[in-house]
């Protein structure tokens, strides 16, 4: 599959719920697709792209890194936020000003006011890779949402009930597209479906995502 290069401009951002306290806004980050593929660059080139392990000795799938105050990580420990990298010891890149200003905006729009994320955990995929069904739980305040921006390849989003048994619905998500929940489904299990082969003209084989959450 091959993503047009003459795509058309895209129609104006809409906004789809999935469910109480959970929206996705089609196309709120296509126009700016270019500008965060550069600043993720940036911060990559600071903390490096790793599949980290989880506590149970699996390697991950998907390769991440972070920015912000304050750094997902996860090893032999667990999960948990540091504000030091593991592999550097260096503090975690800032997050650059337009992530901000996408997720605060993202937030308002889905009826989350005044939100300030403190760390952005950046995910990138290539075909194969996968996120199992989970629920973001290692922040302090659960009042806060969580904010997903894809980035490049198309793939399907899960996104589930209160219980990992609970069955999911499944989103499909293109370029551009922010989910955002919180509220009564802040603590809903979610996940990505493995991600089929297919060409961006931005991010070729690869898809990004950028999750912002107020982890302190």
């Amino acid at each position: 599959m091959t993503m047009d290069l003459f795509d058309q401009s895209p129609p104006e951002p809409r906004a789809e719920p999935i469910c109480e306290g959970a929206i996705v806004l089609r196309g709120l980050a296509r126009e700016s697709g270019a500008e965060l593929l550069a600043q993720i660059e940036r911060v990559a080139g600071q903390a490096p792209f790793r599949q980290m392990q989880t506590p149970g000795g699996h390697t991950m799938s998907v390769a991440m890194t972070c920015c912000g105050d304050w750094g997902w990580v996860t090893d032999a420990k667990g999960y948990r936020y540091q504000q030091q990298d593991p592999v550097s010891g260096a503090p975690w890149s800032n997050m650059p000003a337009l992530f901000r200003i996408l997720a605060a905006d993202a937030a308002l729009k889905a009826g989350y006011a005044e939100f300030e994320p403190d760390s952005c955990l950046i995910n990138r995929y290539l075909p194969g890779a996968r996120m199992g069904l989970h629920q973001d739980r290692n922040e302090k305040d659960f009042d806060q949402p969580i904010v997903s921006v894809s980035l490049g390849t198309p793939v399907t989003f899960q996104f589930g009930g209160m219980r990992r048994s609970d069955r999911p619905g499944r989103v499909p998500l293109e370029h551009g597209d922010v989910v955002v929940w919180g509220g009564p489904a802040r603590l809903r299990y979610h996940g990505v479906l493995t991600l089929k082969a297919a060409d961006h003209p931005l991010t070729g084989a690869c898809r990004y995502n950028l999750t912002f959450r107020r982890a302190r």
